[in-house]
């Protein structure tokens, strides 16, 4: 018996690892080969396709493709209607199959609705992708990127709320106190003193 819920619609292909408490909703497709961990929500029309990985508590919205080479850690959102390329010069009548690249999204990161992330790019943790921005290269940790061509406007807090940094290069997140430090170019989250 199937540790997790999948709608009369999903298409559940053998050979796939499907984490306990994950939900799948309508029209889904979960390909063989891949992986998805304990507690995930895949929502409407989604695709994951062979090889992709997704951690414990990821939550993809409604009209994601998800092609190999995409690998997502524990807790990334990924919103409605965002793209993943695999092959940087596709061609119709040119099989590349062999040249997937890898795209990587590390843990609590979010991406925007209709945000398209080009193959071979790492999102780095807690980064926060713009609503329709188009990433075209390795975004850092913590970092706000949007546009087209993306580009980082700022930082964010690992609940995703912008933080200020001031002379001394400390900063705190507005909803959660949680405080920061920006050095070299770096964001670090400072450990609460005991």
């Amino acid at each position: 018996m199937a540790n997790y819920q999948a709608h009369e619609t999903a298409v559940i292909d053998p050979g796939c690892s499907i984490g306990e408490g994950t939900r799948i909703w309508h029209f889904s497709h979960i390909m063989s080969g891949c992986t998805i961990g304990a507690n995930c929500n895949i929502g409407q029309n989604v695709v994951v396709s062979p090889g992709v990985v997704l951690g414990k508590g990821v939550k993809v919205q409604n009209n994601v493709s998800l092609y190999s080479g995409v690998s997502c850690e524990d807790e990334v959102f990924l919103g409605p209607g965002c793209v993943f390329t695999n092959i940087s010069h596709p061609r119709s009548a040119v099989p590349r199959r062999h040249l997937y690249e890898q795209t990587h999204v590390e843990k609590g990161a979010s991406i925007g609705a209709n945000a398209t992330i080009l193959c071979g790019c790492t999102i780095g943790a807690y980064a926060l992708v713009g609503a329709g921005a188009v990433v075209t290269k390795d975004v850092p940790p913590y970092a706000l990127t949007l546009g087209n061509p993306s580009r980082q406007t700022g930082w964010v807090s690992e609940y995703g709320c912008r933080l200020d940094f001031g002379p001394d290069n400390m900063a705190s997140c507005s909803e959660s106190g949680e405080r920061y430090r920006l050095t070299d170019g770096k964001v670090t989250k400072i450990a609460p003193a005991d």
